[in-house]
C-alpha cells in the first residue's frame, strides 16, 4: 500500500473530490482526517473509511487549530494535507460585492494557507511532507462573471509553489492539482443553472460543455483523487513546486480552431 502508516488530513472532505481522496488515501493504509462545514457527509465518510472526522469552518483559524491538534493527538503527526475545501461563487470585477470576494479568497486560498501552515510544523518535525492543493483549470484560464474564483485558484497554484520553495529543506513536498469539469455536487449545481438559462437538460449542458474536450466527458472525483494520491506517494518523491493538470485535455484545444467547427 503506497500510504502505510501516514497520516492525511483532506478538508472538504464529505463529498466530491475531497470525499474520493479519503477513501482512496484510506484503501491504501493512510489514517485519514476529513474536515468540512456538512456534519453528515463527513461523518458517513469518517465512518465508512474509519477515519476522524471534525467539524468545521477552513477559513476559522481556531477551527484548523484543532484540527491539526486532534489530528496529531490521535496519531502523532501529520504526513499529507490536501487543501480541497472551495467555494465557486460568480461574479465580474464591476458586479461582485466586497462580502462575495472576501468569501471566496478566504475559503479557497486563505483556508488552504491557513489549514498548511498550521500542519507545517508537524510535517517539519518528521523531515518528510506532502502538500496537495486543489486548484483548478481556472488557475490558468478565465471564464466570465468569475473573478473572484479565478483569482483564487491562481493563487492556489503559487501558494504550492511558495510552499516547494520554502519547505522543500524540510523534505516538505507541494504541489497542485488542476481539475477541469469534474461530476461533484458543485458542477451539477453550476451546471443546472446553464441548463435553466438555455432551457435545455443538465446532460445536454454537460455534452455541450465537454464537446471540445479532446476526451468528450467530464472527469471523475475517483480520477482527480488518484492525482493526488500519486502526487503524495513516494512515486512523486521527486515532483514539487509543479501543477497536474487533469482536465481531458481542455487546456490543449486551440478556442480559435474550434470556432471554424472541426470535426472530431
Amino acid at each position: 500500500m503506497r500510504l502505510a502508516g501516514r497520516v492525511a488530513i483532506v478538508s472538504g472532505g464529505g463529498t466530491g473530490i475531497g470525499a474520493a481522496t479519503a477513501r482512496r488515501f484510506a484503501s491504501e493504509g493512510a489514517h485519514v482526517v476529513v474536515t468540512g462545514r456538512r456534519a453528515e457527509p463527513l461523518l458517513t465518510i469518517a465512518d465508512e473509511i474509519g477515519g476522524l472526522a471534525i467539524v468545521g469552518d477552513v477559513r476559522d483559524s481556531e477551527h484548523v487549530a484543532v484540527v491539526v491538534a486532534e489530528t496529531i493527538n490521535e496519531f502523532r503527526g501529520i504526513d499529507i494535507v490536501v487543501a480541497n475545501a472551495g467555494v465557486d461563487i460568480g461574479g465580474a470585477v464591476a458586479d461582485v460585492s466586497d462580502a462575495t470576494w472576501n468569501d471566496t479568497i478566504d475559503t479557497n486560498l486563505t483556508g488552504p494557507m491557513m489549514l498548511v501552515r498550521a500542519a507545517l510544523p508537524s510535517m517539519i518535525e518528521r523531515r518528510r511532507g506532502a502538500v496537495v492543493v486543489v486548484s483548478s483549470v481556472n488557475g490558468f484560464v478565465n471564464t466570465p462573471s468569475s473573478a473572484a474564483y479565478d483569482v483564487s485558484k491562481a493563487g492556489l497554484v503559487s501558494l504550492a509553489r511558495s510552499i516547494a520553495v520554502d519547505y522543500g529543506p524540510h523534505g516538505i513536498r507541494a504541489n497542485a492539482v488542476c481539475p477541469g469539469w469534474v461530476a461533484t455536487p458543485m458542477a451539477d449545481a453550476d451546471m443546472a443553472k446553464v441548463a435553466s438559462a438555455l432551457g435545455i437538460s443538465s446532460g445536454d449542458a454537460y455534452s455541450r460543455a465537454m464537446r471540445d474536450v479532446p476526451l468528450r466527458r467530464i472527469g471523475t472525483p475517483e480520477e482527480i483523487a488518484a492525482c493526488c494520491l500519486f502526487l503524495c506517494s513516494d512515486e512523486a518523491s521527486f515532483v514539487t513546486g509543479t501543477t497536474l493538470v487533469c482536465d481531458g485535455g481542455g487546456l490543449a484545444v486551440d478556442v480559435t480552431g474550434t470556432a471554424f467547427g472541426a470535426e472530431g
